[in-house]
């Protein structure tokens, strides 16, 4: 409990709190998208991109390629203020494809004209693990000396077999390499994995939490398997539906629960679960329910059960 004091409030170790610890206040994240695109998309190292991607499915109206960075980050904070008037502070999310992918020169350009703009603190650059290299990095070490600044690896899975069947052209093994050069910078590290992937059992996704728990990062984000439409992944599952094992909301409750007090309690959890407009949906979805509802309901689920994140967690 000393170890953690964030213990004596929550059952988890939350992002908005993580926030309000580092800045003393609430901070509030714009999406952007400018413009780039994957190595598995392009043709580098392959075509189409991740078989589960439609980025239109969780990107907000306000991010658009089309418009000027500056126009999406003027809009995204009108957007926000509506819901969160007590943000004053920004962080910008580069969020769509590998906002890494791309000359470094290229790259300065879009991350200081982000942070150019009044009331933005920092960025969170969402990207591929073998996207980056030292250069970049060091690049970034630099501005974090002005900025908040935090990587965020899509890594999905730790089964390279998986990885392979979902079109993500890297291994897992680069996803770790990348994870700890980034983190023995100084740099924050967060990381993205997927719960219901074809071929994987919920017991093979409980399995992964102690490699998981060995990695050096700050924040992790988890999302529940959604079949979308218009993807390679949609078409896959009506061929074979009986090879993916998706959650209904109870069940996932009772998984993420489980998964969580074996986590290491010194990750900050961004997310439990993702979101998905039931319209984008091919496959079975939990209807309206929101984000802060699926929290609430975790949460009391841990209180209901004694648990806490790490509770079962051992080095």
């Amino acid at each position: 409990m000393e170890t953690y004091p964030w213990l004596h409030n929550r059952r988890f170790n939350a992002y908005s709190d993580y926030f309000k610890r580092t800045f003393g206040r609430r901070v509030q994240k714009i999406s952007v998208d400018a413009g780039f695109t994957c190595p598995n998309r392009d043709g580098t190292l392959a075509k189409g991109g991740c078989t589960y991607c439609n980025n239109n499915a969780f990107n907000p109206s306000y991010c658009n390629p089309s418009k000027p960075l500056k126009q999406q980050i003027a809009e995204g904070i009108e957007f926000h203020k509506v819901r969160y008037r007590r943000a004053k502070d920004y962080l910008v999310y580069f969020q769509p494809y590998s906002n890494t992918y791309a000359p470094l020169d290229q790259l300065k350009k879009l991350y200081e004209e982000a942070l150019s703009v009044e009331g933005v603190v920092g960025l969170v650059i969402g990207t591929r693990p073998d996207c980056v290299d030292e250069e970049k990095l060091r690049y970034l070490l630099e501005l974090s000396k002005r900025y908040y600044i935090i990587v965020e690896y899509g890594v999905e899975s730790i089964y390279n077999e998986t990885l392979n069947r979902i079109n993500r052209c890297h291994t897992y093994e680069k996803s770790k390499e990348t994870i700890q050069m980034t983190a023995s910078m100084g740099l924050p590290v967060g990381a993205h994995f997927i719960f219901g992937l074809p071929g994987e059992t919920p017991e093979m996704m409980m399995d992964s939490v102690n490699e998981v728990s060995s990695l050096p990062l700050t924040t992790i984000k988890f999302h529940q398997l959604q079949i979308v439409q218009n993807t390679a992944m949609g078409a896959d599952y009506k061929k074979h539906p009986s090879e993916y094992n998706l959650f209904s909301f109870e069940a996932y409750v009772d998984f993420i629960v489980r998964y969580v007090e074996r986590l290491n309690p010194a990750f900050i959890v961004e997310r439990f679960a993702g979101e998905v407009p039931p319209r984008y949906l091919a496959g079975p979805g939990w209807g309206l329910i929101r984000n802060d509802q699926i929290n609430v309901t975790i949460e009391k689920e841990l209180e209901k059960r004694d648990t806490w994140q790490g509770k079962l967690f051992s080095v």
